[in-house]
């Protein structure tokens, strides 16, 4: 009978959802649900059960099987949080990875994938999308004031759910293996590590002794949101369904072009030759080739929705003959709105995210001079760098602590730049040159660095202290030591 409260028609649905659009949570709150929030103010799922008990009417419960019949379909309703994305104006991403299920060591063992609890929850979902509309984290009542911006009836291509198989037996076979190999069970939190560099469209969270579930990754979520609300991604002529089977193409274009220079592989591929002031082509011209080698005519491999949705990066970096550093390497840009908020955990952070779901791939160039243009430096190969937890926890984290630290004790501070004989140095529009005590790569292995279009050019403000626009950055020799310790692709 409790089934039969939960059964809609799509034509239903539709109508229902059609009149709740643009309109807050609050506003459709018809069974005050919020009410709970006087209590319990920092209660989690509140948006979901917004949708469940006041817009579709039905009391939450917490089976596994899917939440609605929909024309006689099992479909599980999913509510998810959206960001504007601060790269990108006017679009969306999701503020979150999306749970899906637990992951259950004694079940999973004697199960397929397509009668798994994992793919029951994921064949056929509703998503109702609502607008996370705040750059801090709220108490629960707050997301009265958040409105409702789509739903969608979402069901996975067959490449995806190759994609999705693929990632759940990975995970099922590795429990397996701890199973029989009699490991206890407080060892399982090596499953989100050890299988982290190889899942495509998933990660498991949290760790044992908490009950871990099965996640989508947040780069999985976005790509779907952005494709709902319009967004075109450029799809490759071949399927790739494991990372093994991107690293084995990786490999077959290290054969076919090792050896050629920047300036012979712009011509290969046809990549029209735009100078710049320093009669060189932008760094950015190596990823081009990348997409390139892959058959896609975008410039960017994000454009493309397969490495959109698994979170593969791009970066380029050179090494000498002798595989030292050249350069440091440039992460992503700094969110200062993010870094001050007081209660936000470091696992909560787009930083830690950034680190821990996203792979990159290493485009490798040697130079054999420091004098050679980037036209001049000859392609070596590529390497997939997953940072561990070791590195996220030792050297992302103090940086993320310390940060946090100078500003919310006031201990942020701007000094004057100086020459050896004490003289004050200026920059050629005649401002002071100043340093800010973020940390430095002269002690650091993550490390601020700023830029802006000059000197002038500083529109972030924290504390009373005007700066440039702030990136994280990785010291080139760490990075490379990384590197050296695997094999190409």
């Amino acid at each position: 009978m409790e089934k039969n409260l939960h059964c809609f028609t799509k034509k239903d649905l539709v109508m229902i959802l059609d009149n709740v659009l643009e309109k807050t949570l609050g506003e459709v709150d018809k069974n005050r649900v919020f009410d709970r929030t006087i209590v319990h103010p920092k209660i989690t799922g509140i948006a979901g059960d917004v949708i469940e008990q006041s817009v579709l009417g039905y009391p939450a419960d917490s089976r596994q099987e899917p939440d609605l019949i929909v024309d006689g379909e099992e479909v599980e309703l999913k509510t998810t949080g959206l960001r504007m994305s601060k790269k990108v104006k006017g679009q969306f991403e999701a503020k979150e990875p999306m749970s899906i299920t637990a992951v259950s060591p004694k079940s999973i063992i004697t199960q397929d994938f397509e009668s798994s609890h994992f793919w029951k929850k994921l064949e056929k979902m509703l998503l109702v999308y609502y607008l996370y509309d705040s750059d801090v984290t709220v108490p629960a009542a707050a997301y009265a004031d958040f409105p409702i911006k789509g739903y969608d009836f979402h069901e996975f291509d067959e490449a995806d759910k190759e994609r999705l198989s693929n990632d759940w037996s990975l995970v099922k076979n590795y429990i397996v293996e701890l199973q029989s190999e009699e490991i206890p069970e407080e060892h399982y939190p090596t499953i989100s590590s050890k299988l982290r560099p190889h899942l495509m469209l998933i990660d498991t969270a949290p760790k044992w002794p908490n009950p871990p579930r099965f996640r989508l990754k947040r780069s999985t979520v976005t790509t779907m949101v952005q494709k709902y609300f319009g967004k075109r991604f450029e799809e490759l002529d071949k399927d790739f369904g494991t990372y093994a089977e991107i690293d084995q193409q990786l490999k077959e274009f290290t054969l076919n072009y090792q050896g050629m220079t920047v300036l012979q592989l712009m011509e290969h591929f046809d990549i029209p030759i735009k100078l710049n002031d320093k009669n060189d082509v932008a760094k950015s011209v190596t990823e081009q080739i990348v997409v390139r080698m892959f058959g896609a005519s975008s410039n960017k491999m994000k454009k493309i929705e397969l490495f959109s949705e698994i979170g593969l990066r791009a970066k380029t970096i050179t090494q000498t003959s002798r595989g030292n550093r050249t350069e440091d390497t440039k992460m992503f840009p700094i969110d200062f709105d993010e870094w001050m908020q007081k209660d936000i955990l470091f696992e909560e952070s787009t930083v830690y995210a950034e680190f821990n779901e996203q792979q990159f791939l290493f485009i490798i160039f040697e130079e054999s001079s420091s004098k050679d243009k980037l036209l001049e430096k000859r392609f070596k190969g590529f390497k997939r760098l997953s940072f561990d937890e070791q590195f996220i926890e030792t050297e992302v984290r103090p940086i993320w602590e310390s940060v946090r630290y100078l500003i919310f004790e006031n201990k942020l501070v701007e000094t004057v730049k100086k020459k050896k004989d004490g003289q004050v140095r200026v920059n050629k529009n005649g401002t002071v040159m100043t340093s800010i005590n973020f940390p430095k790569s002269a002690t650091n292995t993550v490390f601020f660095r700023g830029s802006g279009a000059d000197s002038s050019d500083k529109p972030v403000e924290i504390n009373g202290i005007s700066m440039y626009r702030q990136d994280l950055w990785i010291k080139g020799k760490i990075l490379v030591d990384m590197l050296n310790k695997m094999p190409f692709l």
